[in-house]
């Protein structure tokens, strides 16, 4: 199958939401830029991993001066996500990193490939290094995001409430509660609620 390459270079909204009630939504990404929208499925783990190493990563570059935080607070995206809501596909591998010459914040994330060898994409990844050549049409599908700071700020604060909207944790064992309760590993086996 042909690869898809879906890239948002400054999109009029770049989101995570969520469908579903806590304890079974299915997480996406949203790129959208005027009619052209774009929804890539992904875990909950991978939202709290990206919001919270591009929040790194915004503290850092504010500590060497390249982006200063605005002095007035973040405006809170509460809107949904776009309609229809259709995933192109299943990410598994988020990439993060931040364009110099632009001055912009780079999202990548990329649908399993057929040929992937982990252990070999693992130790690229461990050195920073993950090359995907565009022209290539076999490769897996890849959507690339371009944000200013403004925008990468926004989408952490929104990433941040979306994931702490699930489920509350268990005072004991801190794993979710259900609505009904859980069986809770601190009171050996027996039923919480």
């Amino acid at each position: 199958m042909a690869r898809r390459l879906f890239v948002f270079d400054l999109p009029d909204r770049f989101a995570t939401g969520t469908v579903g009630e806590p304890g079974n939504r299915a997480f996406f990404l949203q790129a959208r830029d005027g009619r052209r929208v774009v929804s890539v499925g992904l875990e909950k783990a991978q939202v709290a991993v990206l919001a919270e190493r591009l929040g790194s990563l915004l503290v850092e570059l504010d500590k060497r001066g390249v982006v200063k935080d605005p002095p007035a607070p973040i405006e809170p995206d509460e809107k949904p996500l776009d309609e229809p809501l259709n995933e192109a596909f299943r990410a598994t591998t988020l990439t993060l990193g931040w364009d110099v010459d632009a001055g912009q914040v780079l999202i990548e994330a990329r649908a399993p490939g057929e040929d992937d060898d982990e252990d070999v994409e693992a130790e690229a990844e461990a050195e920073g290094i993950v090359e995907l050549d565009d022209d290539d049409e076999d490769g897996p599908d890849l959507l690339r995001v371009r944000l200013t700071a403004h925008a990468a700020r926004t989408f952490v604060e929104r990433a941040f409430r979306v994931i702490r909207s699930g489920r509350p944790p268990c005072p004991l064992c801190g794993n979710p509660l259900d609505a009904t309760g859980h069986i809770c590993p601190r009171k050996n086996g027996h039923y919480v609620n």
